[in-house]
């Protein structure tokens, strides 16, 4: 069972585009985004600025200052005006404001005294918050235009502001130390940033997926319902023609040519309403199987696909009781949980040898199915990962190692949803394969009423 699940399945083939790429919807900003955060930016810059100006009194250039504050501030009234508030940034329109944003911090810590001014990491804002909602290629050419503007300021910049009559000569061992820490930020909250969004887009797919597991199965739980509703609304009009045919027949002398027709068209009408009978009372059973089902036919059920996929590969289900108590217990029928069961199988069936072994063990707690196979196991470097919605293409070569797919993720999410909890290790030397347990107390499966009731009452139908 090593390696990882396909995720070029048909049931997990959701776009790509949705990590954090050019041109996807995810990460992306809202127009009123920019302007909220770029206001509070405007804010605290023309406050910092007055209340050195006009409250410590020091010496500050602050008619460069209120430009540079005031070409934002006339940035958003254009933003607000020209578009709605609740639409995306497109690409280009995100990139250009992030640089927009740093290139005005740069100036203003540039003629605030460069390098000395204490605000100068700043700067680190607008390179992180992009590296969040662009892709990699635009968040690095973002921290490289602030890396550039940094450089800069380390030779072209104003004096720190100071009270009047005063030079403040600020060590150069500090400004090396401030330059040191921007480049140092600009490096750890980018990568930090990028990483958290990928891994975010990943998670957001995964979820999707399971979502699209979820909803088919609703899906043909209702087209069951619209088939027993079709067969209940066609008994009517079949009814109205089996009596009139009846009728006709009765009308008609026997050896009128008419009467053998009048007799077919009843005799067809009776059998049209014998037959969806049949189906009504078949989807009445089918919902009461559908909804309550022994956890031995549970597990029978998400391996009855897998079973024969490879002629060489047997999949066995057992099925068996810690203590004496002989009937499996009966749980609620749950699509998440036999989809997750049949996509551990699959992934066992694919890389197993020869078989792959599914048991199921109940107590009077305590719910176990194990999944092992006899394949080249988990390798050291995969097993860490296990749990991680890492995309990754299925190949011979990811056998027993490489990133894990998509598929496991989910069915690994939709187990633990559930209430169970999911374990995964190799089997113990001289053996090999790999094992995936997983485990629920009893409660959070059981159905409220017991098998024989629901015997009993199939019986009835």
């Amino acid at each position: 069972m090593a390696g990882h699940l396909d995720d070029n399945q048909t049931l997990f083939s959701l776009p790509r585009e949705g990590l954090g790429g050019v041109g996807s919807a995810f990460g992306r900003l809202r127009v009123r985004t920019f302007v909220a955060t770029r206001w509070i930016a405007i804010a605290g810059q023309a406050a910092s600025v007055l209340f050195v100006e006009f409250v410590l009194g020091y010496d500050v250039p602050l008619a460069l200052c209120l430009a540079a504050i005031a070409a934002s501030a006339w940035l958003n009234v254009f933003l607000q005006l020209s578009m709605p508030s609740q639409r995306l940034a497109t690409t280009p329109e995100a990139v250009a404001q992030f640089a927009f944003d740093i290139v005005q911090v740069a100036f203003l810590i540039a003629i605030t005294g460069g390098l000395s001014n204490p605000f100068l990491l700043m700067i680190m804002a607008p390179a992180t918050i992009a590296a969040v909602s662009l892709d990699i290629r635009l968040s690095v050419s973002l921290v490289f235009l602030a890396f550039a503007c940094t450089v800069i300021m380390a030779f072209v910049s104003m004096p720190l502001p100071s009270p009047p009559g005063e030079v403040w000569d600020v060590p150069r061992y500090f400004r090396v130390g401030q330059f040191s820490a921007v480049v140092i930020g600009l490096a750890f909250f980018t990568l930090t940033a990028i990483r958290v969004s990928r891994d975010e887009a990943r998670l957001v797919r995964a979820l999707d997926a399971a979502q699209v597991v979820i909803a088919r199965e609703q899906r043909l739980s209702a087209l069951g319902a619209l088939a027993a509703a079709t067969a209940h609304e066609l008994g009517t009009p079949l009814a109205t023609i089996h009596l009139v045919a009846k009728e006709m027949a009765a009308d008609l002398e026997k050896d009128d040519p008419k009467y053998e027709d009048a007799i077919l068209v009843a005799e067809q009408a009776e059998r049209c309403r014998s037959i969806l009978k049949r189906l009504a009372q078949e989807r009445e059973a089918g919902d009461i199987l559908h909804a309550r089902l022994p956890l031995n036919a549970m597990v029978e059920e998400a391996a009855r696909p897998h079973k024969g996929r490879g002629p060489l590969v047997d999949v066995r289900c057992l099925a068996h009781a810690e203590n004496d108590e002989k009937k499996p217990p009966v749980l609620r029928r749950s699509p998440e949980i036999i989809h997750a069961l049949g996509a551990f199988i699959e992934n066992a069936v694919s890389f197993s040898s020869m078989e792959v072994s599914v048991d199921a063990v109940w107590s009077e707690r305590i719910i176990t199915i194990t999944i092992s196979d006899d394949g080249p196991g988990f390798s050291a470097s995969v097993l860490p990962k296990l749990g991680e919605p890492y995309v990754s293409e299925r190949s011979s070569a990811h056998a027993g190692g490489g990133d894990m797919g998509l598929g496991f993720f989910i069915a690994k999410t939709l187990i633990e949803q559930s209430g169970g909890e999911v374990a995964t290790f190799n089997r113990p030397e001289p053996e090999h394969g790999a094992v995936v347990r997983l485990r629920w107390e009893r409660s959070a499966l059981e159905a409220e009423t017991t098998w024989s009731a629901h015997e009993n009452g199939l019986s009835d139908i």
